[in-house]
């Protein structure tokens, strides 16, 4: 599962969106797992979500808190538009408010005084963590929660032997990334604990929730890992080998035998860990 930054525009929101439907999609369980583990005094009514790209977390967030309202914020319209859609067709428009925002702006728009915030693989993003980290803290009610969601590591589709001609390729080409996130994204895979008792929160709960669907469980998988490997094989195209980029593009050449959606040992495995902080 691949998420966007939050706090610009990315240049490919259409795949990226396309990721975040399928990593709902996929993830549905998990992430309903999570809102209801939420160590909440009483339901929520008013919900922020900061970085909601498509909704995965403002519906789920919906139908775990049926008198709830949810304020979606995130820098891509393309993303907002969608997820407005998605509002409609579930006819909880009038649940939902869109707000477009960059969320590494000194001034943040109004989001009015939210008794719970959730933020799902956007606070590593946060070019000043710790001063939206303070910016959700004052915004909370008293006594308000802030879920805060990170993947632990991007999900692997493929076996480790796989493919059979140039075994471990998912790993290296992953492996040929760190250099990329080390320096755009440095926050990815922080703990997340200290920094939000450093900002006035106490900490309520911690969780690593392991990620483990078998590809024969949901179609979805298959077109998720096709998604997730073509975005990746732009970010290694320089750097990893001829070799295993020839086998790379047969994985995602959809007239090669060797095509990803052709094989049936896939499946999603990732981690996700959450923090559940409390303002006093």
């Amino acid at each position: 599962m691949s998420h966007p930054p939050i706090t610009h525009q990315p240049e490919d929101v259409g795949g990226q969106a396309e990721i975040l439907d399928l990593d709902a999609e996929v993830l549905a369980e998990h992430i309903a797992s999570i809102t209801e583990w939420l160590p909440l005094r009483t339901s929520p009514s008013h919900i922020v979500d900061l970085g909601s790209g498509t909704g995965a977390g403002s519906f789920a967030l919906l139908d775990r808190f049926p008198e709830a309202h949810v304020i979606a914020v995130d820098a891509a319209p393309e993303h907002l538009l969608r997820l407005r859609e998605k509002a409609c067709a579930r006819g909880a428009d009038d649940r939902v408010r869109t707000v477009q925002a960059d969320l590494d702006a000194a001034d943040w728009p109004d989001l009015g005084r939210p008794d719970l915030v959730w933020a799902s693989a956007s606070m590593h993003h946060m070019a000043d963590p710790q001063r939206a980290l303070r910016n959700v803290h004052d915004m909370l009610v008293p006594g308000g929660l802030f879920a805060v969601v990170e993947l632990s590591g991007f999900p692997r589709f493929l076996p480790e032997n796989a493919p059979e001609d140039r075994p471990g390729l998912e790993d290296r080409c992953h492996a040929a990334t760190d250099h990329f996130h080390a320096e755009h994204v440095p926050h990815r895979g922080a703990d997340w604990g200290p920094m939000l008792t450093a900002a006035g929160f106490t900490l309520e709960g911690e969780r690593t929730i392991a990620v483990h669907i078998e590809g024969s469980r949901s179609p979805a998988v298959g077109r998720y890992a096709l998604s997730a490997l073509r975005r990746l094989r732009d970010r290694v195209a320089e750097t990893l080998s001829a070799d295993d980029l020839a086998a790379l593009a047969r994985l995602l050449d959809s007239d090669s035998p060797h095509n990803i959606l052709r094989r049936a040992d896939l499946s999603l495995r990732t981690e996700r860990r959450v923090w559940a902080a409390r303002r006093s």
